[in-house]
């Protein structure tokens, strides 16, 4: 069930009929447990095992960190969890190279990839793992020593409106929320709806809308000139952003529903001044998980030069894999390395000039700042949608001007129609949400038919004006 189908919403209404006839918080949580259990299983039923065996696990090794701060034990528990992630998700990956190292130095024919290699990879695998790791992580540093219950482990990692593609909340964030579970509350849900209802707006009727600009042109990258393949990279770039962050604000939106406060996700990203900006603005609960468990373990930037810029580049690389198993991503996450220290070059070049010469960096600085960084981020949109390496230097190519020849079929006006459009939306979206939380103060003093036949119309818009119903980008992640 995707958020923005009719069937996530007739679920949605079920539910919360009858999550509001429940007279206790445990009661409250068996219904949203078991609904959570049910939206998973919807996907691929034989993975729900997976991960009640996978939350029994970790359960007990939580148990145990309670009872004894052991590093062997955190070892353990991080070792299984990244096994369980690496045979799932990376399992191709590792035998394509190993495949390919062996036929490059050896020669031969190049073997089948066996059967048990290639199998589907549980929804939300990447999400739940680190979740998990990070309360076993919190438990063993003493952050968190809060003792609970299975019932509320399960409830807490498996949270139907975050669990398959965050945001990533911390235990300490989550299970307080979670073991005092109120009754529905009007100003809850209508808050909730509120900003479901500007989630599903942008996935609806701008991700689905973009999602055939994008697969008609990267379905021939060599093909495409300068201007298609730019047109295709904004696109994408829009569609992602469109997609994740409305997925994100339907999840916040659906947990406010019942009176939970999960972390924001995003926070217009496009508008960063550098790239160190856009981490904090792009994907925020991951951007937090690879600071606090990876990047400061590793030494932060507490430390030399180099090591700061080793410690960002293998943080971003680690970031990239996670993304997903393929080389065009560890390259993703490899150009975003590369910014992160090359921002921090400029930062030190900037303090050792003179007085005059930062006066006129600094209005060099606001005036390219944020359109130099979007363009620079686009271009890694390239490597994270293309299907190869191949794709993606055939697209990055031609945005550099070295193809120019040969134009799509089937290209037509509209398609740069929405990508302008979407592009408007993204760089005043700051000042639309403003518009949008001074009008839901009053959105409050408004009836309550008046409400809900607004509501209503949003969602006939998505149907009618929507493209097909894509699956979440982050989905596959």
């Amino acid at each position: 069930m995707i958020f923005s189908s009719s069937s996530f919403i007739l679920f949605l209404f079920a539910l919360l009929g009858i999550y509001s006839n429940c007279k206790t918080p445990v009661q409250r949580a068996n219904v949203l447990l078991v609904a959570s259990f049910i939206f998973y299983a919807s996907w691929k039923p034989i993975y729900l095992i997976l991960l009640i065996v996978s939350l029994a696990v970790n359960y007990y090794i939580y148990c145990r960190l309670i009872e004894h701060k052991s590093k062997i034990l955190l070892t353990f528990g991080v070792i299984a969890n990244l096994a369980l992630l690496g045979a799932f998700k990376y399992a191709v990956l590792f035998f394509e190279t190993w495949v390919w190292i062996n036929f490059e130095l050896g020669g031969g024919s190049v073997p089948a990839l066996p059967s048990w290699v290639d199998w589907a990879l549980p929804l939300g695998i990447s999400f739940f793992t680190f979740q998990m790791l990070s309360a076993l992580i919190d438990v063993y540093r003493g952050q968190w020593n809060e003792r609970i219950t299975f019932r509320q482990w399960c409830l807490y990692v498996s949270f139907f409106p975050q669990f398959i593609a965050g945001p990533i909340a911390r235990a300490n964030e989550l299970v307080d929320q979670l073991q005092v579970l109120h009754p529905l509350k009007w100003i809850d849900l209508r808050a909730g709806a509120f900003i479901f209802a500007g989630g599903l707006i942008k996935k609806a009727l701008f991700a689905d809308n973009l999602a055939p600009i994008v697969e008609t042109l990267y379905a021939q990258p060599e093909s495409l000139n300068f201007t298609m393949a730019w047109l295709a990279t904004l696109a994408f770039a829009l569609q992602i952003y469109f997609d994740f962050s409305g997925y994100s604000e339907m999840a916040v939106g659906l947990g406010r529903m019942f009176g939970i406060r999960l972390p924001r996700n995003f926070k217009h990203p496009y508008i960063s001044k550098n790239c160190s900006e856009f981490w904090h603005r792009w994907h925020m609960t991951l951007s937090r998980w690879l600071r606090d468990y990876l990047f400061i373990p590793l030494g932060g930037s507490r430390c030399s030069t180099n090591r700061t810029s080793v410690n960002l580049l293998l943080t971003m690389l680690l970031g990239g894999l996670w993304h997903g198993a393929g080389w065009n991503f560890v390259f993703w996450g490899f150009l975003h390395g590369t910014y992160l220290i090359g921002h921090k070059v400029l930062k030190w070049f900037y303090l050792t000039v003179d007085l005059n010469s930062k006066l006129i960096l600094q209005k060099v600085i606001s005036l390219l700042s944020r359109p130099f960084t979007f363009i620079l981020i686009c271009f890694t949109w390239v490597f994270f949608r293309a299907e190869s390496f191949s794709d993606a230097w055939a697209v990055s190519g031609a945005m550099l001007g070295f193809q120019q020849e040969g134009v799509p079929p089937e290209i037509r006006l509209y398609m740069q129609g929405i990508v302008l459009i979407s592009m408007l939306l993204v760089f005043f979206e700051p000042l639309f949400e403003r518009w949008f939380l001074k009008g839901f103060k009053g959105w409050r003093n408004v009836p309550f038919y008046v409400r809900g036949s607004a509501y209503a119309s949003i969602a006939m818009a998505a149907h009618v004006f929507g493209g097909s119903t894509q699956k979440f980008i982050y989905f596959d992640f």
